[in-house]
């Protein structure tokens, strides 16, 4: 038999694209696996101690990932217990009220608050500057903000009972006092969370795809230490046709194939785009070049079954 001339072909190309002979309706479209990693950082620097992980382990809900040296970080919280057992004590003592050389050693410890914030404004300064021209990081930036604001607060509160203990009236010396405790108590929790944030814990399960720094290396502020790729951390993309679009909706069911899959695996839609684009080259062809379409994604509903980049097939509605 004769075949037809190559016109007469032209507007069956896109469904030969897709599937060849099967209905357009029912034709798979083109997709593939991506991950969503969990980069696993801590808020500030520090050499790595300890890394109990490597590449390719399951790790389990509150499993340690890696931990940084702490000793800054203890000596600071030591440092804020100590103060605030002594606002505590301060606090017990105003009932027998302030004495002239009470007095005298808030004077003293004024002084030294406000050498201090002078000392923190000049460092905040200089941060400021180097951070202007991109010679410090953001962290030393807010590291400094944050100490001239403990210094102010410092100041403040040295001043308030200062100028309470040179009354006479009691209950505004025992507000000051509180305060000053509650200052302390806060700092107390700042400084512990800051040693906890040295260790990092898993928070799902999860599979430890790549890490980054090795035990004895620096690890700078924020950066990432480990990827993790959670059980539910595999998404699918495709691109669908703007004349497909209307039958879909988020939440809605659909099924993937692969190589390597037994049968095909359903799949929830999460997110459907709301602007159009042009065919992505990975899907390229001379006979849909001008079409345009829309990005969508799902997510598995049986985890641990697709890898990162695994190229597959989409059903949008079941074979008939």
């Amino acid at each position: 038999m004769k075949p037809a001339p190559l016109p007469s072909l032209m507007p069956l190309l896109p469904l030969l694209w897709l599937t060849g002979c099967q209905p357009q309706d029912q034709a798979p479209l083109p997709g593939y696996a991506e991950a969503d990693f969990v980069q696993v950082a801590a808020p500030s620097g520090g050499r790595l101690l300890s890394l109990p992980v490597k590449e390719g382990d399951e790790v389990q809900p509150d499993q340690l990932l890696f931990a940084l040296e702490a000793e800054p970080q203890q000596a600071a919280l030591a440092a804020s217990q100590a103060l605030l057992a002594q606002r505590q004590a301060q606090l017990t003592d105003l009932t027998k009220g302030l004495r002239t050389e009470e007095i005298a050693a808030l004077q003293a410890q004024l002084e030294s608050a406000q050498a201090e914030l002078r000392q923190a404004r000049r460092d905040h300064e200089r941060q400021t500057s180097l951070r202007r021209q991109g010679f410090s990081s953001q962290a030393n930036l807010d590291d400094s903000r944050t100490r001239q604001e403990t210094a102010e607060a410092q100041v403040r509160n040295l001043q308030a009972q200062l100028a309470v203990g040179q009354l006479a009236g009691r209950p505004d010396a025992l507000q000051a006092a509180k305060a000053a405790t509650q200052a302390a108590a806060a700092q107390v929790q700042q400084d512990s969370w800051q040693l906890a944030q040295r260790q990092q814990q898993a928070h799902s399960r999860a599979q430890v795809d790549e890490i980054l720094f090795r035990v004895g290396e620096w690890v700078p502020a924020g950066e990432p230490v480990l990827n993790l790729l959670p059980d539910d951390g595999v998404k699918i993309r495709f691109f669908v046709p703007q004349d497909r679009l209307s039958r879909l909706k988020p939440g809605q069911t659909i099924q993937v194939g692969c190589d390597a899959c037994e049968g095909k695996l359903d799949a929830r839609i999460s997110h459907i785009a709301s602007e159009a684009e042009f065919t992505p080259p990975v899907i390229y062809s001379q006979a849909n070049r001008a079409k345009l379409v829309f990005l969508v994604e799902a997510k598995p509903l049986q985890t641990g079954t697709l890898r990162p980049g695994q190229p597959l097939d989409v059903y949008l509605e079941p074979a008939g």
